[in-house]
């Protein structure tokens, strides 16, 4: 595992994409730190008072982690943009348009994802996220006064746009609603504790740890019986129907990550392991028959710590411990 990509992915929130090619639909994207951990941190924990509103410019290349309102203007060509949006586990983000004076039929777009997508990876993986992919993408210059606010469907989203004349600018306001059912969530931190509840829906959940953790199950509530009968000779917890497993890898799509452990029997934990991944996700699959619930605590390793289960790993791609 390349210690530039770890780098990379250590710094997720501050990393942003320098986006290529002229594709009206840009997933293909590479990220480069750009040393904005000032920046994040800065927003991050910032205290404002309700009756003032938070405003500032928005950059071509930007982290927003802050309610508010964001404006862009172009001081000249601005072809290849993107501002990545997170709120806390518990909240969706809404993005409305207040202003928008752009070229839509000269080349101009703002477009909003609902997600994070990252060396042509997408978060959530297209297997937990409800809609199409391309339903995901909501173009200003399609839908225009028609759809003025678009809402994510989890704690993370994405704004891309391109604007060629000087002078053309738009605005955002950003807010941040509750989610009383989080689901896929991109953590801000390197360490804390979840609860994820999935209330009988058809649906997968993935908790993403943009960091090499030490993971500790508390509680394991899967809705069916202990010995709910799955056959041995399945691999892990295939028939299971409602499972938990945590995944590692270096990217940010669950469906492409390595499977580390599955869990399919109800417990009170902790059962913990150690992932020395540059990612790591807990994942529940739920068949929508039972109220499924995980609790769990993370905690960043150190140096020694990656260190020593490197050594003891047969894995060179992502070890464990």
């Amino acid at each position: 595992m390349g210690g530039t990509f770890r780098e990379q992915l250590f710094f997720v929130m501050l990393c942003l994409s320098v986006l290529k090619g002229h594709a009206r639909y840009m997933e293909e994207n590479e990220i480069t730190p750009e040393g904005l951990f000032s920046l994040l941190n800065s927003e991050l924990k910032r205290e404002i008072p309700e009756e003032f509103i938070y405003s500032r410019p928005l950059r071509c290349l930007d982290m927003v982690a802050a309610e508010g309102q964001f404006t862009f203007t172009a001081d000249r060509p601005h072809l290849s943009c993107a501002a990545f949006f997170i709120a806390e586990p518990n909240q969706v983000i809404n993005v409305e348009y207040d202003s928008v004076d752009i070229d839509c039929r000269g080349g101009d777009f703002i477009k909003v994802f609902d997600g994070w997508v990252m060396k042509g990876e997408k978060f959530p993986s297209s297997q937990d996220h409800a809609l199409p992919l391309m339903e995901r993408y909501i173009d200003y210059c399609d839908s225009g006064t028609v759809r003025r606010t678009v809402r994510s469907s989890q704690n993370v989203a994405m704004v891309f746009f391109r604007v060629h004349t000087v002078g053309s600018s738009f605005t955002l306001t950003v807010r941040k609603p509750i989610n009383p059912f989080p689901c896929n969530i991109i953590s801000q931190t390197p360490e804390g504790s979840f609860t994820m509840v999935i209330p009988q829906q058809h649906r997968n959940c993935s908790f993403s740890i943009i960091y090499p953790v030490e993971i500790k199950i508390a509680e394991l509530s899967l809705g069916h019986l202990n010995d709910f009968p799955i056959k041995k000779s399945m691999p892990g917890c295939a028939g299971a129907g409602d499972f938990v497993e945590l995944l590692g890898g270096n990217g940010m799509d669950p469906s492409k990550m390595f499977p580390v452990a599955d869990l399919c029997y109800n417990f009170n934990g902790p059962a913990q392991m150690k992932i020395g991944c540059d990612n790591t996700v807990v994942r529940m699959v739920s068949s929508g028959r039972f109220v499924n619930r995980v609790a769990f605590q993370y905690r960043l390793l150190d140096r020694q710590e990656l260190q020593r289960i490197k050594v003891n790993s047969v894995e060179d791609f992502c070890f464990t411990g």
